[in-house]
């Protein structure tokens, strides 16, 4: 018989890196963390971790049975939040992984107004321009642009009419001259960022000749793209990045746009979770709340885009 208590630890000691220190934040004995799991192992018929002397690893069944436990205790947590608590109101944690620039300048406030209205929530925001693992890692959801490269996970569309801009600050323009094409940015310092692990150097566009992919360079890289965006702003080089990452300093000219809107690759927001179990009323809620703030900041900015044409013709 599997016990539910055996899978928290077993989950708890992979999320801690050791029986110790999971025994110590669960606040019972080593033996006891380790007997647990051992128990859990033998009810399985399997090997949860490969063990030494000096480390400890979970093994190729143990990696394929953890997302199976956290679901198992996700569901415990549902239907006692279920019990004590009127359906009707958010409660429990909510842990997000969100993209750097994105969600220090647009998705904390949002996420702000959310709690102050479901304030039973607890929040714990991971904020990073790295993939997150969702099966492994202890989140709930994760907030990431582009299409997945992993089919087994679910994908929530946040919105999808997003586009990638290319701009640069006024004071790059007038130093360094307007690129006139995409086959121009090679002569031009295209500031970089690293997502994932992987150097973002290839920037399609989507042209009405066809799709072309130019190979672009330049002194600056970052694994932060808050910071890529703040030295465009600064006048260092060209960026290209989401627009709505890039909205607030369209509008007040601090960048300029160089290519026309529907020349740019496009950049959909997703809201993803590792599996439909994950698919909670929080995450539904979220999903509906967020679907809502991205589609009103991008039809405002295009509403000002065209006020803006009126204003300046003759």
């Amino acid at each position: 018989m599997i016990r539910l208590d055996d899978i928290h630890i077993f989950v708890q000691a992979v999320d801690a890196g050791s029986f110790s220190e999971a025994a110590r934040q669960l606040n019972i004995a080593p033996g006891l963390a380790s007997a647990a799991v051992q128990r859990l192992e033998k009810a399985l018929s399997t090997r949860l971790f490969v063990r030494s002397t000096r480390s400890m690893q979970l093994s190729a069944e143990g990696e394929r049975y953890l997302p199976f436990a956290r679901t198992m205790l996700e569901a415990r947590s549902q239907g006692q939040r279920a019990v004590a608590s009127d359906q009707s109101t958010l409660s429990g944690s909510l842990r997000l992984s969100v993209p750097s620039d994105f969600g220090r300048n647009l998705l904390l406030g949002w996420l702000d107004e959310f709690q102050h209205q479901h304030p039973a929530l607890s929040l714990h925001v991971r904020m990073s321009d790295r993939a997150a693992a969702l099966t492994r890692d202890p989140l709930d959801a994760a907030v990431r642009y582009g299409a997945l490269s992993d089919s087994s996970l679910v994908a929530m569309p946040l919105i999808e009419n997003n586009r990638r801009a290319l701009c640069a600050a006024p004071s790059y323009l007038e130093r360094a001259g307007t690129p006139s094409g995409v086959d121009d940015l090679r002569n031009h310092n295209c500031l970089r960022f690293v997502w994932s692990e992987q150097l973002h150097e290839r920037w399609c566009f989507t042209l009405p000749k066809g799709n072309q992919t130019v190979a672009v360079s330049g002194d600056r890289i970052s694994d932060d793209a808050e910071v890529v965006r703040r030295w465009a702003v600064a006048g260092e080089g060209l960026i290209y990045k989401s627009r709505l990452d890039l909205i607030p300093d369209l509008r007040a000219g601090r960048l300029v746009e160089i290519f026309p809107p529907m020349h740019c690759e496009p950049s959909p927001l997703n809201l993803i979770c590792a599996d439909r179990s994950r698919l909670t009323p929080t995450i539904t809620q979220l999903k509906y709340f967020l679907q809502a703030r991205c589609t009103a900041l991008l039809e405002d900015y295009w509403q000002y885009v065209k006020i803006s044409a009126v204003a300046r013709l003759p």
